[in-house]
């Protein structure tokens, strides 16, 4: 028998019959604060379980179902949730892990959609084929994470720190990217024909500065006062895209039609391998 307890009082919060929660029905449990760090509760069901502030440090969440569980300020450093079930199509159901510490978990393939991931500690995660529509991940810290061919679209992603991440083949269409720090991260191809999709985002007063996105597809993206430093933003594809009041200061621009971007005070100055039509104005 395995007795779950309170992480700092000791105190016997369920118990469960075996020698594993592999598999283990834990459904609408009050496990608030529990020691649950090293647990196996791999395709355990958890819906709707209370595990706000809970350590579940390097736990094995595999295939574990969480949808509409409460999972605040939980540590989950470490922790496997490779395929779990966190989202739904309505967000009331989705799970909640605002504030979490997700320091270097294993989220490959989870379902996100909806999820409430606002101020979360992602850093060094790896959210590679992890489906995240409509998340919101408002304010969180995702430095170095990995999110090769991750679904973004629609997500609220506002002051995001995504400095160093690998974003390459994922979709961002629509998603909300005011003001993040998308500084160094790389939002190219891991394969030769492959591009990632910014199409209709919002990333105003972004910070890509050293970015990669040679080859992206970013039509109708707002970048309006972005910090545009350096980025390799070679064959992308970004007609219809806001420009307006960008640093373009070494940038790469090669094979980019500039035709239907609008560059109002834009500063191409020290732009690389702008072809600007000639009935541009307001340029700086």
């Amino acid at each position: 028998m395995i007795e779950i307890k309170h992480r700092h009082s000791g105190e016997v919060l369920a118990s469960w019959a075996g020698d594993s929660l592999a598999n283990a029905d834990l459904r609408a449990m009050d496990l608030a604060g529990a020691d649950l760090s090293g647990q196996d509760l791999c395709c355990a069901q958890l819906q709707n379980v209370d595990l706000e502030g809970a350590d579940l440090r390097g736990a094995n969440l595999g295939r574990a179902n969480l949808m509409n569980a409460y999972l605040a300020r939980a540590d989950l450093t470490r922790a496997d949730l490779t395929s779990a079930r966190l989202g739904h199509d309505h967000r009331a159901k989705a799970a909640n892990l605002a504030g979490a510490d997700l320091t270097g978990a294993n989220l490959g393939r989870a379902d996100l959609r909806k999820v409430d991931l606002r101020n979360c500690n992602l850093q060094g995660a790896d959210l590679s084929h992890a489906d995240l529509r409509d998340a919101d991940l408002q304010g969180s810290k995702m430095h170095g994470c990995k999110a090769v061919f991750a679904l973004f679209i629609r997500a609220n992603m506002q002051e995001v720190q995504l400095e160093q991440a690998d974003l390459r083949n994922s979709h961002l269409n629509s998603a909300d990217l005011h003001q993040a720090n998308l500084r160094h991260s790389n939002l190219g191809s891991s394969q030769a024909e492959g591009f990632t999709v910014l199409n209709l985002a919002n990333l105003k007063r972004a910070d890509l500065s050293g970015a990669n996105l040679a080859n992206a597809s970013a039509e109708d993206a707002d970048f309006s006062k972005a910090k545009l430093v350096d980025v390799d933003l070679s064959h992308a594809v970004i007609s219809g895209a806001i420009l307006d009041r960008c640093d373009v200061s070494g940038a790469n621009f090669d094979g980019v039609e500039l035709a239907t971007v609008s560059m109002d005070f834009a500063n191409f100055s020290q732009a690389q391998n702008a072809n600007i039509p000639s009935y541009k104005e307001n340029l700086r």
